[in-house]
């Protein structure tokens, strides 16, 4: 399967996920594409990798769906996952709520600061770096989540691969280097909102690009003078240029000023 078309199964699962709420039971290519933000011949292509290809006249039936799409990402057996540095970031994904509908169970909160010892977090326990290693053996896992400072992003990301983890969601705005068999995905918050920056000084440009120039109030009488002011100023640049050329040619044959310089 293409990693394009694994990267758009989240977005419809999500998409289908809240039609099964809804207790819709079916729906068409062009309805779930619409909701997940792809096109419907995208949509029909990536099915195809699943085998699924839905029933013409009737759609796709949802809940199968889910269930097919949960179980190519994974997601119908438990993920334990750790998430170390637990400072602002750290808390607000600890406390998010939609990781054990997922599919992941948040085994530990980890810090390096002792003062964070021993405090709670999404009613679980932070506990000090030191405890990694036996953490993970013990709550076999294999995903680690990475929301410290990006000086210390590498250090953990070194001990996480060691201790045995091979996937790795990297929140620290840093590039992490990690051995082969190691899957890193980044979120660099900073970067989209530049990106996003980027559009809006573009739709600026364009939005002052487009703009009418101001519209110019002609009093009578005063066309025929620009006419013939317009037609005065065309002679004397005929006559200016003339000489300049003739002017330009003089010099380049004296062979102290070249007609034509070049670059």
């Amino acid at each position: 399967m293409p990693d394009a078309t694994v990267a758009r199964l989240p977005l419809y699962l999500r998409a289908l996920t809240a039609l099964s709420e809804r207790s819709v039971p079916t729906v068409s290519s062009e309805e779930l594409a619409t909701a997940a933000g792809v096109n419907s011949a995208k949509l029909r292509k990536d099915f195809s990798y699943l085998g699924s290809y839905g029933t013409r006249g009737v759609g796709y039936d949802v809940e199968y769906l889910v269930y097919q799409i949960s179980r190519e990402l994974g997601l119908t057996q438990d993920w334990p996952v750790v998430i170390v540095g637990i400072g602002n970031l750290g808390h607000a994904l600890a406390n998010y709520g939609g990781f054990a509908s997922r599919g992941f169970r948040v085994a530990a909160l980890l810090d390096a600061d002792p003062a964070l010892a021993g405090r709670t977090a999404a009613g679980l326990p932070v506990r000090h770096m030191d405890e990694l290693e036996e953490i993970i053996r013990a709550e076999h896992v294999s995903i680690g989540v990475i929301t410290t400072p990006p000086g210390a992003a590498q250090q953990v990301c070194d001990r996480l691969v060691a201790a045995g983890v091979t996937s790795i969601l990297n929140f620290a705005p840093t590039v992490l280097s990690v051995p082969d068999g190691v899957d890193v995905r980044k979120v660099d918050l900073s970067i989209e909102l530049q990106i996003l920056a980027f559009h809006e000084q573009r739709k600026s440009g364009e939005e002052h690009l487009t703009e009418e120039p101001p519209a110019v109030v002609s009093r009578p009488g005063a066309g025929a003078k620009a006419v013939a002011a317009a037609a005065a100023r065309r002679g004397l640049g005929a006559v200016s240029r003339t000489r300049g050329k003739a002017a330009g040619a003089e010099r380049g044959d004296d062979g102290d000023l070249p007609a034509v310089v070049s670059a």
